[in-house]
């Protein structure tokens, strides 16, 4: 059972709006890998707040089931945020009243993804290009919701175009709560260095907390993007994949063969509790991510991703465990 420690005592490292958020780190929404069983694990090793995958505000509203599923939560994941994603203005409302009712402490609106098939179709990084349109959604967002409304954002469609700083005062203007800041362009996509001077720039131009992400890949990273932004926090996404032990502040390389084959198990169980026996294929991403630096990673790669049945992913596990242990006592 899932445990949450006591706060009651400590100081908040900062707030969103009203709610008090307990920790720097943050687990950052990414689709396919941010779900339930992942949040639990993130929360479990100091993720402060939890973020859904980005939800479509059309798959809300046309009442799909499979989207209304990514909002699935325990609730040992307060303080959670549901994140969504549109390009028609009365929609987002729309939807955001609707799933306000099903226990959000927050909700986000999606500002930032650079997939064709969001950005293209005007939501995501797309809404950059209209800080107007912007405006008015957190206008009434603020106004029409009781939870605190935040906004995720990148620094422009592309570099003729770094409007992250008028971005950032028009939520703040118009009643966002919080700003998480990835310090790339549309157009960058994940390729190139995060911009955390332009992140810094965010955070000199509102008074509303900022969370600084992008290029976080270690423990020492995140000393350094605190100290040159000045960031309340700091959200990490791919760096957190197959290694949720930097939400306590150990790096990878730090985690014995016997804590990633433990943490292996449990989130395996996790997912197949979640998903049933889909949560093998599921799995498969995670777990070549959990062995990427253990000896002998390239073969137990193609084992597991050839697994058919959870007894065969437990087995090829157990087989693992044991040549290690031979190899520690050679």
């Amino acid at each position: 059972m899932h445990v949450v420690t006591s706060t009651s005592s400590r100081q908040p490292t900062f707030m969103v709006r009203d709610v008090p958020i307990y920790g720097d780190l943050i687990l950052s929404p990414m689709a396919g890998f941010s779900d339930l069983p992942y949040r639990l694990i993130a929360r479990d090793f100091g993720s402060a707040m939890g973020y859904t995958e980005f939800v479509s505000v059309d798959g809300l509203l046309h009442g799909n089931e499979k989207t209304k599923r990514l909002l699935d939560f325990h609730p040992s994941e307060y303080p959670l945020t549901f994140q969504v994603f549109g390009s028609s203005e009365d929609k987002i409302v729309e939807a955001c009243k609707m799933i306000e009712p099903w226990g959000p402490t927050i909700i986000d609106l999606n500002m930032g993804c650079s997939v064709a098939k969001v950005s293209g179709r005007g939501a995501g990084a797309a809404l950059l290009c209209e800080p107007t349109k912007i405006g008015r959604i957190f206008a009434r967002l603020s106004k029409e919701l009781s939870v605190p409304v935040t906004g995720k954002i990148r620094l422009g469609w592309d570099h003729q175009s770094l409007n992250y700083v008028t971005v950032a005062k028009t939520l703040e203007d118009n009643g966002a709560s919080l700003i998480a800041v990835h310090g790339r362009t549309k157009a960058q996509a994940y390729n190139g260095v995060a911009d955390w001077s332009a992140i810094a720039e965010v955070k000199q131009a509102v008074k509303i907390p900022v969370i600084g992400n992008g290029d976080v890949k270690c423990v020492a990273d995140i000393k350094r993007i605190k100290e040159q932004t000045g960031c309340e926090g700091v959200m990490i996404g791919r760096a957190a994949i197959g290694n949720p032990w930097i939400f306590s502040r150990k790096d990878r390389h730090e985690v014995s063969f016997e804590e990633k084959a433990a943490l292996i198990r449990r989130h395996f169980s996790l997912m197949l509790d979640y998903y049933g026996d889909y949560g093998l294929i599921l799995f498969r991403k995670h777990v070549v991510k959990y062995i990427s630096e253990i000896r002998g990673a390239a073969a137990m790669r193609e084992s597991f991703l050839t697994a058919t049945t959870p007894e065969y992913f437990i087995s090829l596990l157990e087989e693992a465990e044991a040549e290690h242990r031979e190899l520690k006592a050679a």
